[in-house]
């Protein structure tokens, strides 16, 4: 088990950096519990 197993976390990924579902698949086998992902444009 991760440093993160049974923690909730939220994902706020960028679109011209790393989105969100690419964290989400990253953080899947950590344990951790994914409440919210999002991908936003920071412009």
């Amino acid at each position: 088990m991760g440093k993160l197993a049974g923690k909730k976390v939220l994902l706020l990924g960028e679109r011209d950096g790393v989105p969100a579902p690419a964290m989400e698949e990253a953080l899947k086998n950590s344990g951790a519990e994914v409440v919210f992902a999002a991908t936003e444009c920071f412009v």
